[in-house]
């Protein structure tokens, strides 16, 4: 399913937007936006059509459908050890949307959240954008333990939330039960909500251990808003569709009214909750399968990366992006970026603020969720164009 002859160029050359295959010149290959080069699992498009033959596009529940609600609450209690009520889930139009309802719900203007550095872009901006002020805490880009200790010296009385984002994209470090339990203290100490985005919590690489911050204990999950999705694990991003998960009703009725949800103004595509409840159901072979081609990619894109002069890659614990220090370079993040999109024709995401954060300053971002043939040849022009 994962290798060369799979991926289908044509397609995605009319169809994978947002800086990828569609958006890029004849002969780029992008590395950029993490989302697979290959088709998803059989099951779900033959559940969608199975669903379309009958041509009723109706209204869903405005708390999303039966399926979909128990199959995600199902999935955070057998793999995650979460205590999940199907009542207090709902789906959303993307995990981004999520964030955002969260910071929405929880943030009001004038209030303070703190944010890792470096991170995805949708964590200051879903922060700012209800008027509140996002606070960088810096992670190293290396399984070096977190002193969340330091993170406390941040918190002031205009302190309402902490961001958490396991594994941590950009830099794919998946925190330790340890690191969590010491985060999960001091929200409890000061009264904040854990906003905690595990939308990439199935790809994890050994031996890396994922722990979801909700199953820690019952103080800390209450807390606790989760949000996921399923465009990482199974290449659905096109199909808008995420997860909100409450763990108490409080919070669950404070989400549901700001989402707009019961108004019809937003809501999360029925099709698209089918297509998710298929992959929870149906699809967790695939999956498999997928993080064993990343497995072998990851390997493949570290030792290629660090064998190129002035590169340093340190190898992801979780994600399948590849984060490299280029700084010896004496490029910035920005000119490499474009030197390798003119010279190697290979595009990837420079580490701009407007991107992770300052922290991210002195490296770029590959993804590596494509077959070992374009990787190769992507890694083959980045070595001749520095060379």
């Amino acid at each position: 399913m994962f290798e060369n002859n799979n991926v289908n160029l044509e397609l995605l050359k009319r169809r994978a937007h947002n800086l990828r295959w569609a958006t890029v010149a004849d002969g780029v290959i992008p590395l950029t936006a993490a989302d697979p080069d290959f088709p998803s699992a059989p099951e779900i498009s033959e559940a969608i059509c199975s669903f379309a033959k009958d041509r009723y596009y109706c209204y869903g529940p405005a708390e999303g459908l039966t399926d979909f609600k128990e199959s995600v609450a199902n999935y955070f209690q057998v793999k995650r050890n979460v205590p999940v009520s199907p009542a207090f889930t709902f789906p959303v139009d993307s995990a981004a949307f999520g964030i955002f309802v969260t910071c929405q719900t929880f943030l009001s203007s004038g209030d303070e959240a703190i944010i890792f550095d470096p991170v995805d872009f949708l964590f200051r901006y879903s922060v700012e954008a209800v008027g509140a002020t996002a606070i960088p805490f810096a992670i190293p880009p290396n399984a070096v333990k977190v002193d969340f200790e330091n993170l406390e010296k941040l918190i002031t009385p205009k302190t309402k939330m902490i961001c958490l984002c396991n594994p941590l994209n950009p830099t794919g470090k998946v925190f330790t039960k340890e690191e969590l339990t010491q985060l999960g203290t001091i929200a409890c100490k000061h009264n904040l909500i854990i906003l905690s985005d595990e939308i990439w919590s199935d790809i994890i690489f050994h031996p890396a251990i994922f722990t979801s911050i909700a199953s820690l204990d019952e103080e800390i999950r209450n807390r606790t808003i989760t949000i996921t999705g399923f465009s990482k694990s199974y290449g659905l991003a096109g199909l808008r569709i995420g997860a909100v998960i409450a763990h108490n009703q409080e919070h669950f009725l404070k989400l549901m009214e700001v989402s707009l949800h019961y108004s019809t103004v937003h809501g999360a595509n029925v099709l698209s909750q089918i297509a998710a409840t298929t992959a929870l159901n149906k699809c967790e072979y695939w999956l498999n399968d997928f993080l064993k081609h990343l497995t072998v990619m990851k390997e493949l894109v570290v030792n290629e990366l660090n064998s190129i002069p002035n590169f340093r890659c340190i190898a992801p614990q979780g994600c399948y992006v590849a984060f490299t220090n280029i700084s010896d370079t004496n490029k910035s993040s920005q000119e490499m970026q474009e030197f390798l999109l003119n010279r190697a024709k290979v595009a990837v995401v420079p580490g701009l603020k407007q991107w992770f954060g300052d922290g991210a300053e002195g490296y770029i971002r590959m993804s590596f969720a494509t077959s070992e043939e374009i990787l190769l040849e992507a890694l083959q022009r980045i070595k001749f164009a520095l060379k």
